[in-house]
């Protein structure tokens, strides 16, 4: 249900907004949240986004013309990227705030849904869908791809996009993603993540309802295209959880953990990127060194559900 879609990416450098821990029950332990997190195949879907990512930072800062990088920062940044968008560096802090976020009665009501036979064809649509290529979901988002569907179908994704949060979750997680490799850029060139922190939140507060706007119709579109094949009743079954008590708190802790993997990933970019860019301007003390630009969007394009 929580797809990357990494094509999606909007103006990042923002404040991350993550969700915050739900404390109505205590916490599941790490163990309890990895059978969740197995049983939804996340890491699946997440690893599968994060090939295109080092293209899709670089991209990002290229698209920068206040701070026109030179070709070697640029290749520093698909460097950092690579060292940072990595399956290893996301699942841990992923798991841990899913656990934070997650009780058990919600685990195993979750539970119950992923291994029916409706969730288990979800996970299999999601999966799919994850592994498609840029130039299909650039399609599908702009709806250049027509699927299956009858009005009442579409009633039914307008509501399992708001009931997942798609829209919200995928702004979210970029935000996050964004302010953190600005944040982590600012600690690896040694200047103070403070100025950096500030601008984000006011460019996120500025700028979160208009892209939440844009985003949904292309979203809904994504989401349709990916469960093309699943009924009616299926959908009714995702649906019913969804809008549960317990469905709610789980696509909350789900954003949780999506945004806090995201965010430990950025980090670890812009760490990366800050050391290096901090390094290209001591061998070259004659050119000054340049303030990494913050990240554009290349225009369109689609992330979890």
């Amino acid at each position: 249900m929580f797809r990357i879609v990494s094509s999606a990416l909007a103006p990042v450098l923002l404040l991350a907004v993550v969700s915050p821990s739900l404390h109505a029950a205590p916490a599941v332990d790490i163990e309890t949240a990895a059978t969740v997190y197995q049983e939804a195949a996340t890491r699946e879907q997440v690893r599968a986004s994060l090939g295109t990512m080092p293209n899709h930072i670089r991209q990002l800062f290229s698209a920068d013309t206040a701070a026109k990088l030179t070709d070697e920062q640029l290749n520093a940044v698909t460097a950092a990227a690579k060292r940072g968008f990595r399956i290893d560096v996301f699942e841990v802090p992923a798991l841990v705030a899913l656990a934070a976020n997650l009780d058990a009665e919600t685990v195993k009501k979750t539970e119950s849904f992923l291994t029916s036979d409706a969730g288990r064809r979800m996970v299999a649509a999601d999966i799919a869908e994850a592994k498609l290529d840029e130039a299909t979901i650039d399609k599908v988002m702009n709806g250049e791809i027509a699927y299956p569907t009858t009005p009442k179908r579409e009633a039914l994704f307008d509501k399992l996009e708001r009931a997942a949060r798609s829209t919200e979750s995928t702004v979210q997680i970029f935000i996050s993603m964004g302010q953190a490799v600005a944040i982590g850029t600012a600690v690896g060139a040694g200047r103070d993540p403070a100025e950096v922190a500030q601008s984000a939140r006011k460019s996120g507060e500025a700028g979160r309802a208009a892209l939440e706007q844009n985003m949904r119709e292309p979203l809904r579109r994504y989401l349709a295209y990916g469960y093309r094949d699943l009924s009616d009743s299926d959908l009714k079954h995702m649906l019913s959880f969804l809008e549960s008590p317990h469905g709610k708190r789980y696509v909350a802790a789900n954003i949780a953990s999506m945004g806090a993997g995201f965010d430990a990933m950025g980090r670890r970019c812009g760490e990366h990127l800050g050391e290096k860019l901090r390094e290209l301007a001591q061998a070259q003390l004659d050119v000054p060194a340049r303030e990494p630009p913050a990240i554009a969007a290349p225009g369109r394009g689609p992330l979890p559900k």
